[in-house]
This record gives C-alpha cells, sequence and structure tokens, in this order.
C-alpha cells in the first residue's frame, strides 16, 4: 500500500489546494468508517482510492446534515444542501472541500455525476422515515435512498455499460446490509423513535414496537431476530456474485464487504434479544482475517498478471 502523498501521485491529483481536499476528506472517512477505510486503501489500486473516498465523504457529509433535530430543520438542511450540490455539479464556485472533491472525481468519473443526482432525489426517503408499516414500503425505501447510495461507490467499480446485472445485484447486497443496518441498530433506533423492522414483520410474532420500546417482548424477540437474520443471510449469499461481475480492480474489495457483512450478521444473531440494550460492534480481530484474506488473493492476483 503506497502512502497517500503517492496515492495522490497516482491519481494524478497535482494541485496542492485539492490535495489538501483530498487529505481532509481522507481524515474524515478514515474516522468514521474505520473497516471500509482500511478496506480500500489495501485493496483496491491506488488511482482509484481518492475517488472512492470522495464519495464515501459526500454520502458522510450530507447524511450528517439531515440527520440532526426536528423534521422540519432536517428537510430545511436537506433543500439548501441539494441546491448547493447541484450549483457545485453546474460549475458555481463552493467553500465545501467534500464538494470540490466530488467534483472533481466527477470530473475523472464522469459517471458518477448520475448517482449523486439519484442519491439527491431519494435523500427526502430518509429524512422523513420513523418506520414502515409493510415489507413494501421498506422496500421503497431501499429503491429511493440506499441502492443510490450504495451506488455512488459501486458505480466506480462497475463494468461498462449496460451493467442491469451488477445494478441489480448492488441492489440485494444492499437490501440485506440495510435491514441488518436497521435490526443491529435497533436500541438505537428506538430510543429516537423510530424503527427500521417492518411492522407486518413484527406482527407475525405478536410484537408491537411499544413492547419493544418498554422490553417486554424479549421472549418473541428472538423470534423475530431468527426471521430477519435468515433473509438477511439470503441476500449475502447471493450477493457473492457481485465482486465477479465488478471490473477486476474492485473486485477483491466488493469481496471483502460481503465477507464483513456476514461477520457482523454472526455478532448479531448471537446477540439475540440483548439487541434491545445495546447495538454489537463488529469483532475487530475478524474483521482484520477478512482484510488480509482478500488483501492476499489480491496481490497473488497481480503477481500472476
Amino acid at each position: 500500500m503506497p502512502r497517500w502523498s503517492r496515492t495522490l501521485n497516482l491519481a494524478s491529483i497535482t494541485d496542492a489546494s485539492l490535495r489538501r481536499d483530498y487529505s481532509e476528506m481522507r481524515r474524515l472517512v478514515a474516522r468514521f468508517a474505520h473497516a471500509e477505510y482500511a478496506a480500500a486503501r489495501l485493496l483496491l489500486p491506488a488511482y482509484l482510492v481518492p475517488d472512492v473516498i470522495a464519495a464515501v465523504a459526500f454520502m458522510h457529509a450530507s447524511d450528517d446534515r439531515i440527520d440532526q433535530g426536528p423534521l422540519d430543520q432536517r428537510l430545511a438542511a436537506l433543500a439548501d444542501w441539494d441546491m448547493q450540490v447541484r450549483s457545485a455539479l453546474d460549475g458555481g464556485p463552493t467553500d465545501q472541500p467534500v464538494l470540490r472533491t466530488l467534483i472533481h472525481t466527477i470530473s475523472r468519473r464522469p459517471q458518477l455525476r448520475r448517482h449523486v443526482e439519484d442519491f439527491l432525489a431519494g435523500a427526502p426517503s430518509e429524512v422523513q422515515w420513523e418506520g414502515f408499516a409493510t415489507e413494501a414500503d421498506f422496500q421503497d425505501y431501499v429503491d429511493a435512498y440506499s441502492h443510490p447510495a450504495f451506488m455512488l461507490i459501486a458505480c466506480l467499480l462497475a463494468p461498462p455499460p449496460p451493467a442491469d446485472s451488477y445494478s441489480a445485484s448492488c441492489r440485494t447486497f444492499i437490501e440485506a446490509s440495510q435491514r441488518l443496518d436497521f435490526l443491529q441498530d435497533i436500541a438505537e433506533d428506538l430510543h429516537n423513535g423510530r424503527l427500521g423492522i417492518p411492522h407486518d414483520a413484527l406482527a407475525q410474532h405478536g410484537v408491537t414496537p411499544d413492547q419493544l420500546r418498554t422490553g417486554h417482548a424479549s421472549d418473541r424477540l428472538s423470534e423475530l431476530v431468527d426471521q430477519q437474520t435468515a433473509q438477511i443471510r439470503t441476500g449475502l449469499a447471493a450477493s457473492h456474485r457481485l465482486a465477479d461481475l465488478a471490473e477486476p480492480h474492485g473486485q477483491h474489495l466488493l469481496r471483502a464487504l460481503v465477507a464483513l457483512q456476514e461477520l457482523r450478521l454472526r455478532t448479531v444473531q448471537r446477540k439475540g434479544p440483548a439487541l434491545l440494550r445495546r447495538s454489537p460492534g463488529t469483532p475487530a480481530a475478524a474483521a482484520l482475517r477478512v482484510l488480509a484474506r482478500e488483501y492476499q488473493a489480491a496481490r497473488r492476483q497481480n503477481s500472476a498478471a
């Protein structure tokens, strides 16, 4: 793995101010997404790393702006951010490093622009969700927001168009990942007055959101967790083909991302009803083994090329 300064050189990012902006985004992503940052640095070719970092930083900066405060404040924040991003996309000046790196990355990877626009179009779904009455409502949320958000990164690893099967496989992966997020974060979401597990799934096990909030459904929560984890496991199993559909330079990263989600799933399933008390973390040693395995595979592939 080359040093960061050499990574920028290999990506042909030579302007001093842009190098500072990309370096700031690198520090941001390294703080909030440790495993994903390490995976990108280890498993992607150096010339692509700044682009992926710029896309991840934009996604995080967007979420951060619309995830705090009452609904009216979040909607206002989204409207303001949407205006800033679209102005920058159209060539307007910006004082935001995250937008400067995004625009520079789009100049290098023009396929990213469409996915930025799709992401912005779906962002109101993220601002407004408090729960899902049905599985269909959850699927609509994934279509509107989760899938476009993942495509900000995945489009940088995509095969040449048409890439319909690749996009569909991304959709399968992110649906399973989003379902896992909502299950893992059930305690935090309930504390914030939200619930990502559809109400009709709760009803199948005779559980209500109020019972979950008060902790009076822990006996039935085991069945609910088993049902949700079975759905997630099926989705992640189907996601193994995603790496085979990607460009060679992205295959090891995507394979690692699926493996890391499977690792999270096992941790969540072991937690069971205790999920109502606290979200479990991902075992660091096991995550490092996943990254090391894919890193060694990438080195063997490069040596054989």
